[in-house]
Parts: C-alpha cells; sequence; structure tokens
C-alpha cells in the first residue's frame, strides 16, 4: 500500500503544472512562435521547465506506488512522459521546438484529462 495523501497531493501538483503549460502555450500557433523571438525562447523555457517537473513528479509517483497507480491509466504513455523530462533535462541545448510544440499541441490536454480523472478517482 501507498501514501495515498502523498500521491494525491502530487497529482495536483502535477495538474497545477499541466495548466501551467496549457495556458503558455495558448499564444503559440506554429513552431516559430517558440523559435524566431526572444520572447518565443522564454516561452519555450518555461514550457520545458514545467514538463521537466511532471516528468519528475510522474516518475516519483510510480516509486510512491511502485508502478500500479500509472499503469491503471494505460490511455497516457507514461513512459514517454517521464522519459520527456530526461531528455530536456540531460540534452538541453538539443532539445526540439517542434517535438514541445506537439506535446503542448496534442498531448497535454489528454494529460490534463487523465490526471483530472485520477484525481477524482482517489477522492472516491
Amino acid at each position: 500500500m501507498y501514501d495515498k495523501e502523498l500521491v494525491y497531493e502530487t497529482l495536483t501538483q502535477i495538474l497545477q503544472s499541466v495548466e501551467a503549460v496549457i495556458y503558455r502555450f495558448k499564444p503559440v500557433k506554429e513552431v516559430k512562435d517558440f523559435t524566431d523571438s526572444q520572447t518565443g525562447m522564454e516561452k519555450l523555457d518555461s514550457i520545458c521547465m514545467k514538463l521537466i517537473v511532471i516528468g519528475e513528479s510522474l516518475k516519483n509517483i510510480d516509486k510512491m506506488t511502485n508502478g500500479s497507480l500509472l499503469a491503471e491509466y494505460p490511455e497516457i504513455n507514461w513512459k514517454g512522459a517521464k522519459a520527456m523530462r530526461d531528455i530536456i533535462s540531460h540534452h538541453y541545448f538539443e532539445v526540439d521546438a517542434e517535438v514541445i510544440f506537439d506535446v503542448c499541441k496534442n498531448k497535454i490536454e489528454n494529460l490534463r484529462n487523465t490526471v483530472t480523472n485520477m484525481i477524482a478517482d482517489m477522492e472516491k
């Protein structure tokens, strides 16, 4: 058994970070919005920081629950989400703005929905 209160708190923090990514990504319409200005690069950096936080927190949930909780929600590529943290953290100068754009445009909303469901399930 695991500490449900700690896992719940971590999920809440993940959700806050996901919401920040969604908010920060709103004005971005194409990859060049990240790459063609200093402001865009700062936005990319701030989103990457939140993706690192999300990935690290997911790793912590996996440790706390011995891999059991994330496995209950197979609609997310958890391995990929956790790997994103490693790629950004360890290969920062090689981060591909197109990959970050794709994550924000096509995957982050599903992550928000799933984490919201996970939190709701824990409240039952």
